[in-house]
């Protein structure tokens, strides 16, 4: 039967810039949201990243390794760059960057304090739209500063919207968005609207300017000659790069002239204004500028009206018409603009076509997004999961970082402060990343972050499982790798450990597109030779005694523990983690998974399978048996860290995630699947004959054939048995522990009022649960694991639920909520609580979305603008579901986008579920 449907376009253009027929991804948003503050740009003796290049002194200096601005966009290099400038003629500063607070200022940490949303994108970015929030008054960035700093721990952070500058409607919207007509052929459109009661002055600036690669003399940084614009027409200005090519900006004539018949009335006609991206030495340093024309010129020419500090020749490598206007009350004006290369020169710059354009992307966004959102879901949460969409492909960025010359210094410049030599990341000489990564978040996480990209490519596989896979396979290459075996963290220390899920990435990746219609078995393979050298690693490094048991430090839940777990312990006292060594026994499944998949191909698969199978049983014996009971605590029905010093044992009893980890390492095997494996069933059946203390951690379940005969088995590899899975669940489903109306909290509610002290290495330490932000320093203090729900570990424990009952199917049920005396089956359990984290943005009864914190102005009470706004935190309160953390972490919190999926995939299809009879477990 024909398909007549529209052409997803978006889709054929992904498969040409695949088939590299057609360089689509070339230009996107990869410009950060902020480069000022992170270790790249930090070349301080004591490594002080957020003071060494503050937000002040951003304007003024040129930075080393990327560039920031204001929903901008650049290169896939980032060597042209384009972003939004804007004045309202009170601000003391030109608003070129969004401004927060470092981690010192902010009573939780560092916090961008600006308002902005990411509301469209595409994979090939041929559509993108965001919307900045600009107020009207002066912007409050003394009280910001002050207001944060009077307050401590236990109070709630002090936003902008708090400050009152968004009374009264007295700010600007600014809407900017991007269309393409061809790779290299950008339309932009910026749209500034007055939603106040009076009139109010505005300067726009659509700022284009070249990353500085000229000044630190490095030749292979692809740009050592200087490149240069030149305005090339009243409406135009040509770029040169020795790379990039020639590039053309153009102007909307009809934008120019305030006393033409086209022209918007109240707007004079726009200046071009030229500087070049280079330091303002006289103001950082008080030296002498060698260049008249500096960074900082548009600040100086528009704030202060200094004529001399922009060239007048009309050349540089920074420039912006300047639009100056004044808005009536309610008022909307749109400015377009045009970036081309030479060689992609339109025959009409402007007119019915460029409208016709961006009604063209647009079309086919909706198109895009129709085919990947069920529309079985109700309009809402299909808005949502487009936002979250939107949102993950925003975050993409360039990320640039090269310890050998971060480390030795530029031969142009000063030399590097010698500690650097043995400080920050030294032992990462090999680390060369100059790629676009997907970020946590581009203001407060402008880095990457291993084990949150991973959570990343699981909603991204959905819409572009190329990139998805690339993504995947870049960490696993030898510039990012250490030659050890170990991932990268993050910028700040490269060396610190993150949960293994890279294998599960690759795996839950790869099965999406066998889903789609291709299965990748080459993206496969290729991620899985690299992963058996970081699971050695993790062998060879996190297991201190040779004995199953792992001790991988903080592994990504910050302040979950009494103590900073990956600090030195004093000689003699040893750490045994629930959860390392939980996340090792998963890592154990999915190694299995992958190479069982493979050796459907190649039999020699089979024997690393048996390999993972083997390790797995002994993992599991380890945390169940070791030393008596292992990790679990058979008095309490839940598993624990291990404090070991002076031969004796101590359980570090605070019920956390910590202890539901071990959860999340299962897996079913079919028995009749496995037949087809000769070596590795006949190595599994001696295993159970000869290894029968071993083979009890296997659970056994009989499947039944239509007719009621047996018709096949199944084996369940899980670290807890049935029982355990049990009592442990107990605890997950108590709305007095962690059930949350919105979610699994990180930390058991039952420590609120019963926190745990202990006196550790003769420091008095206490874990006590916090719904909201940290009330400890720990980690910074910029996030909470004390309590609040996080999107990733709920999404997995979700997904173990599906895998318990894939197994046991009818034949266990629990009670949700626990003495509730309501049974449901883990499948439904699993449903529920994706309900729970899809409520957290759902608008309830009243219109507020628990998400906003009950913020009257974020729920549009006030103002119905800010009303269907959503922005995707870091985390939530474990009581409330409001927002915390980072505001655009639509990374991992992007998996709201699949756990939507799944809703509308059943509210399409229908559950079915033959549950299997069940034998009693070994």
């Amino acid at each position: 039967m024909a398909d007549n449907r529209p052409i997803d376009s978006e889709t054929e253009r992904m498969k040409e810039d695949t088939a590299r027929a057609a360089n689509w991804k070339r230009w996107g948003p990869y410009l950060s949201d902020r480069q000022w503050g992170t270790v790249r740009e930090d070349y301080s003796a004591d490594g002080s990243a957020w003071g060494y290049l503050s937000h002040d002194h951003a304007r003024s200096r040129a930075y080393r390794w990327g560039e920031d601005g204001i929903l901008g966009i650049c290169d896939r290099e980032c060597r042209l760059c384009f972003g939004v400038t804007l004045w309202n003629g009170k601000d003391p500063i030109l608003k070129e960057r969004l401004f927060g607070l470092t981690n010192p200022e902010g009573n939780h940490g560092e916090d961008p304090k600006e308002l902005w949303w990411h509301l469209d994108a595409t994979p090939t970015s041929a559509y993108l739209k965001g919307l900045y929030r600009y107020p009207q008054a002066a912007f409050p960035y003394q009280d910001l500063i002050t207001e944060n700093a009077r307050r401590g721990k236990h109070d709630r952070e002090y936003e902008i919207q708090d400050t009152g500058v968004f009374d009264d409607g007295r700010y600007f919207d600014v809407l900017v968005e991007y269309a393409k007509a061809a790779s290299d052929d950008i339309l932009i459109r910026i749209t500034v609207t007055n939603h106040g009661r009076e009139a109010a002055d505005l300067h726009l600036l659509p700022t284009l300017w070249y990353r500085n690669a000229w000044s630190w003399g490095c030749t292979h940084e692809g740009c050592y000659l200087k490149p240069l614009m030149n305005r090339s027409s009243d409406h135009g200005v040509l770029c040169d790069h020795m790379t990039l090519g020639k590039f053309h900006f153009e102007i909307d004539p009809a934008n120019m002239a305030a006393d033409s018949s086209t022209a918007q009335a109240g707007a004079s006609a726009p200046r071009w204004l030229f500087t070049d991206n280079e330091t303002n030495t006289e103001r950082i340093f008080g030296e002498h500028n060698y260049n008249p024309y500096v960074k900082d010129a548009f600040h100086e020419f528009v704030v202060h009206g200094n004529e001399k500090a922009v060239n007048p020749k009309w050349r540089g490598t920074k420039t912006a018409p300047h639009y100056k206007m004044r808005l009536a009350p309610g008022e909307k004006r749109e400015f377009r603009l045009r970036l081309f290369a030479e060689d992609q020169t339109p025959k009409e710059l402007f007119g019915p076509s460029f409208d016709a354009m961006f009604v063209a992307r647009t079309f086919e966004a909706d198109l895009f997004y129709e085919r990947r959102i069920p529309t079985s879901l109700p309009a809402e949460e299909r808005r949502l999961a487009r936002l979250a969409y939107a949102g993950l492909l925003w975050s993409k960025q360039f990320y640039h970082y090269v310890i050998k010359d971060w480390i030795a210094g530029d031969p142009n410049m000063p030399p590097p402060p010698p500690q650097r030599k043995d400080g920050r990341n030294s032992d990462w000489g090999h680390l060369f990343n100059r790629d676009v990564i997907s970020m946590p978040d581009k203001w407060e996480y402008p880095w990457y972050a291993s084990w949150d990209l991973a959570f990343h490519m699981i909603p991204m596989a959905h819409i572009d499982p190329e990139f998805a896979k690339d993504q995947l396979l870049l960490f696993l290459r030898e510039w990012y790798m250490h030659p050890n075996g170990q991932l990268p963290a993050y910028e700040w220390a490269l060396g610190d450990v993150n949960p293994p899920v890279h294998a599960w990435a690759c795996w839950r990746v790869y099965k999406i597109g066998a889903w789609q219609g291709g299965r990748d078995k080459l993206f496969l393979r290729r991620a899985f030779q690299k992963l058996l050298i970081n699971f050695t690693w993790w062998v060879n490094r996190k297991d201190v005694n040779g004995k199953q048991v792992f001790a991988g430090g903080f592994l990504g839940m910050d302040n979950i523990s009494l103590f900073d777990r990956s600090a030195p312990l004093p000689d003699g006292t040893q750490l045994s983690q629930a959860d390392g060594t939980a996340w090792m026994a998963f890592y154990c499944n999915v190694m299995l998974d992958i190479a069982l998949e493979l050796a459907a191909d190649d039999p020699a698969y089979e024997d690393v399978a048996s390999k993972f199978f083997e390790h797995f049983i002994a993992i599991t014996d380890a945390m169940n048996t070791l030393g008596g009971t292992g990790l679990w605590d058979d008095e309490d029905g839940f598993y624990y860290d291990q404090l070991a010093a002076d031969g004796q044992s101590t359980r570090l009893r605070v019920r956390s995630m910590v202890g539901l980890i071990p959860l999340l390492a299962c897996q079913v095997l079919d028995g009749q699947r496995l037949e087809r494996f000769k070596g590795f069933a006949k190595r599994t059946r001696w295993f159970m004959e000869h290894r029968a203390d071993l083979a009890r951690f296997i659970a056994y379940m009989e499947k039944a054939s239509p007719d009621g005969s047996p018709g096949g088995n199944r084996y369940l590899l899980a670290v807890p048995s049935r029982k355990k899975l049990v009592r442990t669940l107990k605890y997950v489903l108590d709305e007095n522990e962690f059930l949350s109306p919105y979610g699994i909290r990180s930390m058991s509610r039952y420590h609120l009022d019963h926190p745990l002290t202990a006196n550790v290495h003769g420091q008095e330490l206490c874990a006590r649960y916090v719904s909201g932000e940290s009330e400890t320093t720990l980690f910074g203090g910029n996030s909470n694991w004390r309590g609040p729900i996080w999107f990733p570990t709920n999404f997995l424990l979700i997904e173990a639920l599906q895998r318990y009952h894939h197994f046991y199917g009818d034949s266990l049920k629990v009670e949700c909520p626990t003495g509730s005396g309501i049974l449901m089956n883990l499948e439904e359990v699993a449903q529920n609580l994706e309900r729970r984290l899809v409520s957290i943005f759902l608008p309830d009864d009243d219109g507020k979305r628990p998400c906003n914190g009950g913020c009257p102005r974020l729920d549009g009470v006030h103002d119905k603008s800010f009303g269907e706004l959503v922005h995707f935190h870091e985390y939530f309160d474990g009581d409330t579901g409001r927002g915390m953390g980072a505001p655009h972490q639509t990374g991992w919190t992007a998996l709201l986008a699949r756990v939507i999926r799944d809703v509308g995939r059943r509210n399409r299809q229908g559950e079915v579920s033959a549950a299997p009879r069940a034998t009693p477990e070994t």
